[in-house]
């Protein structure tokens, strides 16, 4: 994945490897080690690539080109601000109207900022708080070592996720092609995220409390 290149992917699924063997028992100091090499690679391959250097060149201030590089970046920080404590109205976002790019995708999150606000936003951030908590505890009380680790790497997945699609969406990492996830739009990666939340459902079911 590294060298199609998708680094967003990688860290993914580097995340979500590294809660799986952590929580498996292997030493952190061999987690640490890998994760390390991963991020030298990451590190060079972002060298290599041209618009690598420049997203995080716009990242540190999309404004400095505002229609060229740091377009989107700079529309989706419009977009959240203009959303103020209460939103503009459910519906009612015009940034989402050939202004912002990939509005219904990766950058769904600065649009529910535009319409639902800072209140609105943060209900969903605590929403998908609660689920992830909620996917650690069922973890924590699998009936076994599988169910365990199964559940601890779908969750993380879901975390890391979550978090780097409203990091970059607000500035606070570097542009990338992360979607948010149950709310950005794609069929396949809808249908593949509620498998997941079945998977740890039925883990669920066997708990032992």
């Amino acid at each position: 994945m590294m060298l199609e290149p998708h680094l967003s992917g990688t860290l993914l699924i580097l995340g979500a490897g590294a809660a799986i063997m952590l929580v498996g028992g292997i030493s952190w100091k061999w987690v640490a080690g890998a994760l390390g090499v991963a991020a030298a690679g990451m590190y060079a391959v972002v060298g290599i690539v041209g618009y690598g250097a420049s997203r995080i060149a716009m990242w540190h201030n999309p404004f400095i080109d505002p229609r060229g590089d740091g377009y989107q970046l700079a529309q989706s920080l419009l977009s959240i601000g203009s959303g103020g404590l209460l939103g503009v109205g459910l519906g009612k976002s015009r940034q989402k109207f050939m202004y912002l790019p990939e509005e219904h995708n990766d950058f769904v999150f600065s649009i529910v900022c535009e319409e639902l606000g800072l209140i609105g936003a943060a209900v969903i951030m605590l929403l998908f708080a609660a689920l992830i908590l909620r996917g650690y505890w069922i973890a924590l009380h699998a009936r076994d070592r599988f169910g365990n680790l199964l559940a601890v790497g779908i969750t993380t997945l879901l975390a890391f996720q979550t978090f780097l699609n409203m990091a970059v969406v607000t500035g606070l990492l570097p542009t990338t092609g992360v979607s948010l996830p149950f709310f950005s739009y794609g069929g396949t990666a809808l249908t593949i995220q509620l498998f997941e939340m079945g998977i740890v459902l039925s883990v669920s079911r066997q708990m032992k409390i």
